[in-house]
Parts: C-alpha cells; structure tokens; sequence
C-alpha cells in the first residue's frame, strides 16, 4: 500500500493541498525529526526534507518497515540515517543498526553521513568492506560501534571468524540498493544474515527498481511493510537540464580526474563510464557527460544522477555517434522525453581541435628529447663514476676483468 493512501482520512480531504505546496511547508522538525538532529541538518545544507524523506521518515518514525522506491539522488540516505538516529537517541545501544550496501564506495559515503549527522551525540561507525585489513576491523567491531555499514561478503567474514563479534542484540537493518545487491549474487550472503540476526527489528529496504529477487527478499525480510515510492515510473529528477551531442566517433574527447579530485572540488565535471555510474554523491559535480552511452536504458538514469542532486541543478550531455542512434532513442522513450541538441560554435570546437592536436605534437616531441637527455647525461655519468661503489658494480658485471686490466 502506498504511503500517501495511509494518510487519506475525511480531515484531510477537507482542507485540499497539493503535493508542492505540502513540500514546501515541510521541514524536518514536521516530520517528527528530534531537535539536535534537525539542527545537523541545518549544519549540512539540508534546509527541507526530498521527496523520499517526506514520505518514509514519518512512517520510520512510528516503527513501520519500509519498502523505499526513489530516483537516484533523492536523498535516501537521509530517509534511513534520520530515522534511526532518532530511536538511537531514545534508546541508546551498541551494535544498533546495520546497513547493508552492495560496494566499498557506498559504504564509506553512508558512513560519513551517518557521522556528520551524529556528530553532536558522539555516533560511532565502523565500515566492514573488502579490500580492508580484516583486522583493524576486527578492532573496530571489538569497540562496539553503534551502525555498522557493511557489504555482504565481509561481513559474513567477521561474522564466522572475528571472535566476540555478533549481532544477537541489532534493532534495525538496512538494505541500501537491494537491486543492486542481489544482482551482484549476495543473496547466499544475505540469507546467512537474516538467519543470525533478530527477528524482532525494523527493516527498510531501498531500491531503485522493484525486482522478482527484490519482491522475494522483502517477503522473506520485512513485515507489514509500507511502500514509499516518489516516482511511478522511470524519470530523472526536474532540475536536471540534459541534452544530446552528436558527434562522429573518431572526435571524442578524454576522460578527466579521479574520484578525489571531485570531493576536494578540484573537478566539477564527471565523464560517465559504470564504474560511477550508481550511489556516488559527490555534491559538487555541475556537469555530467557520459562519454560512452550506455547499453541499458535504466543505466543513463543512474549515470545522469550523478548532478543535480538533492534539488541542486545541473546539466547531462551524452555523446551520440553513428552507431548510437538506436540505444539514445531507447533512452528517450524509457524517460518519456526528447531530449534537445547541446548548442556549439562548430567552427570555435574545431579551431580549439587543432591547437590541442598541434600542441599534443609538440609536448611528444619535448618529451621524447627530454627523454633522450636524460639517457645521455646518465651514460655519462656511468663513464665518469669511479667512487668505490661504482668500481665495485662495474668489476661484478665485468667478471673482475676491469681489476685485471687496471693492475696490467
């Protein structure tokens, strides 16, 4: 059943509200949120609650299991952190919530969320993920932290080998990206979890798309569940400008930066491949291109979400070659829209084409004399080297004939 039906009663038909204006009048404090929690809130930039927020904080508030349905960048992570800080608050306890995530990636951004909005009441995180020293944390797990972010794997690890270490006493599961999780074949792991963790808990499961396996876990996981959907079908969000580029395939441009670079606002663009293609928030990225268009429809949107998150703006262009034309038109129909040509200065494009290609020439060349120097003033110095140690290395490469030749 859809959260807004729960809330329809004859007091509130008599007074009719349109779902805007019901946002716009919303702060957290509305939702239920307790005092210090709104004021991080207001310490992160978040001065209303997202669409999702609106819908499943109240709900989690009054100890409902959640299904949440949500666009990418819709602030999920808010519509499970708030709620479970909140009951933390009431009833504080080690090893009270888990969240489980499908990469690395995620976990640590969950992780940092859940920090800065419980900074003031001294929250505790550890992130149990692989490609992590298992034993600092095992270290981690041995302070009792109060949210544990994990993905699937390591933490059935921890669960079988880190001794002292179990989640008998956990009052809250969460299952970020389910689709996601289970795609990347965690259900075995994910099973084993279910089985050693309490019954008696609340659980949220977040998707961006409702699955036969999502539909199956959710049977299995949740009780009574109220489902929280912000969008009926696939879309991106309304402050998103996007726009199309054709382009033949032999001008393409390279790919820019690292994942660091965005966070330290060094970048503010993001060339598109799947590898950040879904659950990065890096709040600064103005442009996204994805320079590859991708294969799967459902992909563009979550490549395209990158920007314009959180009720930012921002701007996606997708690079379109002759071979493109079909997948861009799929694109297209799946989010209901047609998207409009990027305008450019062709004659300014391809006159900065040509000082870049002139200039690439030129620092191949200095680079290759550089190189040629450097070779050169090394084999001189190898000549001109007799200190002891050199000596040394030259009588051992030459067999001792060096040693012989200087006592003739």
């Amino acid at each position: 059943m859809a959260a807004s039906v729960e809330h329809d009663s004859p007091e509130s038909m008599e007074a009719p509200q349109t779902a805007v204006e019901a946002e716009e009048t919303k702060t957290f404090k509305d939702l239920g949120v307790t005092d210090v929690l709104c004021e991080a809130c207001d310490q992160l930039g978040w001065t209303k609650p997202t669409k999702i927020q609106i819908e499943a904080i109240p709900l989690a508030l009054q100890g409902r299991d959640i299904i949440g349905l949500a666009e990418t960048g819709s602030g999920k992570t808010g519509a499970f952190a708030l709620p479970i800080l909140n009951a933390l608050l009431e009833t504080p306890q080690r090893l009270f919530a888990l969240v489980l995530t499908p990469t690395r990636e995620l976990a640590f951004q969950i992780s940092e969320q859940f920090e800065a909005l419980g900074s003031s009441i001294g929250v505790q995180c550890a992130v149990i993920v692989g490609g992590i020293d298992s034993m600092s944390q095992s270290l981690a797990l041995a302070k009792k932290p109060h949210i544990v972010i994990a993905t699937p794997g390591r933490l059935i690890d921890h669960l079988e080998n880190t001794k002292g270490f179990n989640l008998r006493a956990l009052k809250y599961l969460v299952m970020d990206e389910a689709d996601r999780i289970l795609n990347m074949d965690f259900e075995t792991e994910v099973d084993k979890i279910l089985k050693v963790i309490p019954r008696d808990r609340k659980t949220f499961l977040f998707s961006a798309t409702m699955t036969k396996k999502v539909q199956k876990l959710q049977r299995a996981a949740l009780k009574n569940p109220v489902k929280c959907a912000v969008s009926s079908k696939y879309q991106t969000v309304e402050k998103l400008q996007q726009y199309y580029l054709f382009i033949p395939s032999k001008f393409k441009s390279k790919r820019l930066g690292s994942l660091n670079k965005f966070k330290a606002k060094a970048r503010s663009i993001l060339l598109a491949t799947d590898v950040a293609s879904r659950g990065l928030d890096i709040p600064h990225v103005d442009v996204v291109v994805n320079f590859d268009i991708p294969t799967h429809s459902k992909d563009y949107i979550h490549r395209v979400g990158r920007t314009a998150r959180a009720g930012r703006s921002g701007k996606a262009i997708t690079f379109v070659t002759q071979y493109d034309v079909e997948l861009f038109q799929r694109i297209e129909h799946l989010i209901g829209k047609k998207l409009p040509v990027f305008p450019t200065q062709d004659d300014e494009v391809m006159m900065l084409t040509e000082r870049v290609t002139e200039a690439q020439r030129f620092a191949r060349m200095e680079l290759r004399e550089h190189g040629e120097k450097k070779k050169r003033s090394r084999e001189d110095a190898g000549d001109n080297d007799d200190t002891e140690g050199a000596i040394g290395v030259r009588n051992k490469v030459a067999g001792g004939k060096m040693k012989k030749r200087k006592g003739h």
